[in-house]
C-alpha cells in the first residue's frame, strides 16, 4: 500500500523545492533544475560516470554508468523526445508503514505522448527482490499521475554499436545544409550505402559520406538500425525495425517545387579498399524534418 507522495527538485540556484505534491505538479517545473545527486566520481569506482552532449538538450546531461550513457543516445535518435532530465526529483511517500524514498534515473519528455520515467538497471540485478520491490512501487506511484514508467535494461549489441557509431554525426551545425537538401531531394531508394557514398561526384567524397550518415542518423533512411562499423560490410536486410518504432514516421513536405531525381546507377564502384558497404539497399522515408541534432 503506498500512501502520500510528495516531490523534491534541485534548482539551478542550489535551492532546494521540497514537498511537492506530485499528483498536480506539471512536467513545466523541471526545467530549469538540475540533477538530484552529485555527480559522483572516485578511484576503483565500478561504473563510469560523465557527461554527454544531448542533441536534444543542446547540452550536457549527466549519467552515472555506460548504460545510462547508452540510455541517452537512444532518447536523443527519438524523433519525438523533446527534453531529457537525469536524476530528475527525489520521489518521497510511505509504503507499508515505511518511509520510501527514490531518484528515476531520467525524465523523457515526448511531443506526441505522456512523460516517460526511465529507471535504467542491469539485466542481472532485476532478479534481487530489493530492487524489485523498489521498481515495484515506484512504477505504482508514476503510473497513478497518467505518467509512463520504464525499467531499461541492456538493449542488443549490434544496435547499440550502430547507433553509437551513428551518434557521432548528431551536432547539426558541422554540416553543409545544402548538401543534406541535395541528398533528401535525391530517390536513392534502392541504392546501397556504398551507392549512396558516390552518387554525388561534384562534392567531396568526406563530405558526403558526413552528410550520408548525419541522414541515416536523423531517421531520413528507414534502415539506420542495422549499419555496420566496418568499411566491408552492408546494412542488413530492409524492413528491420529501428530502435524507436518508424511507424512514427511522419511525411516530409516536398522542397521548392525541384523534382527529387532517381539514382538508379550513381558514379562507378569505387576502389574495393574505399567500398562502405555494398549490400543491402537503403529506404528513403520520407519526415515533417529530420531530428535536430
Amino acid at each position: 500500500m503506498v500512501g502520500e507522495v510528495s516531490m523534491s527538485l534541485r534548482r539551478t540556484d542550489g535551492e532546494i523545492d521540497e514537498d511537492l505534491v506530485w499528483s498536480t505538479t506539471g512536467a513545466d517545473v523541471f526545467e530549469p533544475s538540475l540533477p538530484w545527486r552529485t555527480f559522483r566520481s572516485r578511484y576503483g569506482q565500478k561504473h563510469y560516470s560523465g557527461t554527454h552532449w544531448s542533441s536534444t538538450m543542446r547540452d550536457h546531461v549527466v549519467y552515472e554508468s555506460r548504460l545510462e550513457l547508452t540510455r541517452l543516445i537512444y532518447a536523443d535518435f527519438d524523433p519525438d523526445v523533446t527534453a531529457v532530465f537525469a536524476q530528475p526529483f527525489l520521489l518521497s511517500t510511505i509504503v507499508d508503514g515505511h518511509r520510501r524514498r527514490h531518484v528515476p534515473d531520467f525524465l523523457v519528455l515526448r511531443e506526441n505522448d505522456v512523460p516517460l520515467v526511465v529507471d535504467v538497471k542491469p539485466g542481472h540485478l532485476l532478479t534481487r527482490p530489493k530492487v524489485n520491490f523498489a521498481l515495484g512501487w515506484a512504477r505504482e506511484v508514476v503510473l497513478s499521475r497518467g505518467w509512463d514508467f520504464e525499467v531499461w535494461s541492456e538493449p542488443p549489441e549490434l544496435e547499440v554499436a550502430n547507433l553509437r557509431f551513428l551518434a557521432g554525426y548528431r551536432r547539426d551545425w558541422l554540416f553543409d545544409q545544402d548538401l543534406l537538401a541535395e541528398i533528401r531531394e535525391t530517390d536513392l531508394d534502392g541504392a546501397t550505402l556504398g551507392e549512396a557514398f558516390y552518387a554525388f561526384p561534384r562534392h567531396p567524397d568526406w563530405r558526403v559520406r558526413a552528410a550520408v550518415l548525419r541522414l541515416l542518423w536523423c531517421q531520413h533512411f528507414g534502415s539506420a538500425a542495422d549499419l555496420k562499423r566496418s568499411p566491408g560490410t552492408s546494412l542488413c536486410a530492409a524492413g528491420h525495425a529501428l530502435p524507436y518504432d518508424p511507424a512514427r514516421d511522419r511525411h516530409q513536405p516536398q522542397g521548392s517545387g525541384r523534382a527529387r531525381r532517381r539514382v538508379r546507377h550513381p558514379t562507378a564502384n569505387p576502389p574495393a579498399t574505399r567500398n562502405p558497404g555494398p549490400g543491402m539497399a537503403l529506404r528513403a522515408v520520407r519526415r515533417s524534418a529530420p531530428h535536430a541534432g
